[in-house]
């Protein structure tokens, strides 16, 4: 019966996709491509200091400074305009942030591979929830801490070292994603990954969430992402078989077609 929906008939037909750490909207490229091709309207966002956003990662110092083309975004939306919210790895946290915001402007939301916290936790709190005993060993190696302020002071960001990526984000994507990627991929900024999210129910709680794991992650292993799954029950869940960090490099039309079907679930 999926089918028989037409796009005209839905709440909502324009995704906004949010990249994560390191990333750009640069990631979504295939997404894009297919949803347009299907008869979406897309619109993928550089987050401050990420892609082709003209802004050194370094000074970022807050979550809401980070995600405020997003916001931005959101708030120029016109009143009866709704999007549905796709959030990849620290997008996650962004998408959060911007439902505490905007509820009303947003149909649904997405988490793909990536942070879905609750109130009160950080992206760093959620990552020391692993239930391995040594934490993601490969993740800590990837690692690179830069201190623009100087040693004295907290780290102003996350460099991930390239030789590491492939094993870390991409041990399924095809190596031409990997090579655009390694050119594309800049600084994560640190004090966002440190800052709490407030959210309510009255806000927050009244988006209808969905989650897309990938058990193939190694950043974000399939461990860690139930254990937010079960601490935050979105309405549904998909799994993408085979993905890795990256499904819009690894699995783009598994991807794609759950994409879809998302935006055509009406209320049960």
């Amino acid at each position: 019966f999926e089918q028989d929906i037409k796009l005209d008939d839905l709440e909502t037909k324009h995704f906004v996709l949010v990249h994560g750490g390191g990333f750009g909207a640069w990631c979504w490229y295939k997404t894009i491509a297919l949803l347009e091709e299907s008869g979406f309207t897309v619109t993928a966002v550089d987050l401050t200091g990420s892609g082709v956003h003209s802004f050194d990662t370094n000074g970022i110092a807050s979550l809401s400074q980070y995600v405020k083309p997003l916001t931005d975004f959101l708030e120029k939306l016109a009143d009866e305009e709704k999007v549905i919210l796709v959030g990849h790895d620290f997008g996650g946290a962004c998408i959060s942030y911007a439902m505490e915001l905007f509820p009303h402007k947003i149909s649904k939301a997405i988490f793909l591979a990536a942070a879905m916290l609750v109130d009160g936790q950080s992206m760093l709190d959620m990552f020391s929830k692993q239930v391995i005993p040594d934490g993601n060993d490969l993740m800590q190696k990837t690692q690179i801490f830069v201190y623009a302020n100087g040693k004295d002071h907290p780290p102003s960001a996350i460099d991930l070292d390239k030789s590491l990526l492939r094993d870390l984000l991409f041990n399924q994507s095809p190596a031409k994603d990997i090579a655009l990627a390694s050119v594309s991929m800049r600084l994560i900024p640190f004090a966002p990954v440190l800052e709490k999210l407030c959210l309510s129910d009255a806000k927050h709680g009244t988006v209808r969430r969905f989650y897309i794991e990938a058990p193939e992650d190694n950043a974000i292993p399939i461990t860690l992402q139930q254990t937010m799954i079960s601490s935050s029950q979105p309405e549904k869940v998909f799994r993408l078989k085979g993905a890795d960090h990256s499904p819009f490099f690894s699995k783009p039309q598994a991807l794609h077609k759950i994409l879809v079907e998302i935006s055509k679930m009406n209320k049960a």
